[in-house]
């Protein structure tokens, strides 16, 4: 059965930093890359970053470059997403998404999800 599982999310100032993990099970974990993707209320759902199978690529939203970083450790089937100076357009529910294909910033283009983790920044 395939699953995918965030977690790390939670309630930080603005400034402030935070981790997400995401652990996925039931799929050739070396064969897909990951994105991370969130959503505010109200809005579309947005790709934030994503890795490549080899790790040896990673792309990134321009609301997030230089503020977030994308890495993973195949051995653990796990991507994370480091996120520092926080602020209050961060504010969503990030959820990570595995594609056979090549990093996109298109949901469509992900085979599986997971249910997401919320991350609050307060101002």
């Amino acid at each position: 059965e395939v699953q995918i599982v965030e977690s790390g999310g939670g309630l930080v100032q603005a400034g402030g930093s935070l981790r997400l993990s995401c652990v996925a099970f039931g799929f050739t974990f070396d064969d897909y890359a990951i994105g991370w993707f969130r959503q505010a209320p109200g809005k579309e759902r947005e790709g934030v970053a994503c890795i490549s199978s080899s790790g040896g690529s990673t792309i990134y939203a321009d609301s997030v470059k230089d503020r977030f970083t994308i890495s993973s450790d195949n051995a653990k089937n796990t991507v994370y997403l480091q996120m520092n100076s926080l602020n209050s357009e961060d504010t969503a529910v990030y959820s990570c998404a595995a594609t056979s294909g090549y990093c996109s910033s298109y949901v469509y283009y992900y085979d599986y999800w997971g249910q997401g983790t919320q991350v609050t920044v307060s101002s």
